[in-house]
């Protein structure tokens, strides 16, 4: 047993501990109002409310896309009018855009949020 299959089992063992983390501390956390006579409708309230999940996500996914198609294009018109080098100009302006991105999807989400 090779170093090589340690990596796929850490990885599986890693995901299922986060995952049991947080549904055994859900549990508890619901089992401690629960004893405390806190109705259980609280648990329900915010299911309901605000935009769903997938809208958010697919958001904030075409944000970050045409943040990181931008930032290509920026980085070849900057390359191709400067003596800058390829090497450090790609990287740079494609983490830039993409992260300007993000934010503008995390704006966008903040309002849709507001929407609904």
């Amino acid at each position: 047993m090779g170093p090589q299959i340690l990596i796929p089992i850490s990885l599986f063992a890693m995901i299922f501990g986060i995952i049991y983390l947080f549904y055994s501390t859900r549990n508890r956390e619901r089992m401690a109002l629960i004893e405390k006579g806190v109705d259980a409708s609280i648990f329900l309230k915010g299911a309901g409310k605000g935009s769903s999940a997938w809208k958010v996500f697919v958001v904030n996914l075409a944000f970050l896309l045409i943040g990181s198609g931008v930032g290509i294009f920026l980085a070849l018109l900057i390359t191709t009018y400067t003596s800058l080098e390829d090497d450090a100009v790609y990287p740079s302006i494609i983490f830039i855009m993409a992260g300007i991105g993000l934010l503008a999807g995390f704006k966008t989400a903040k309002d849709l949020d507001k929407e609904e």
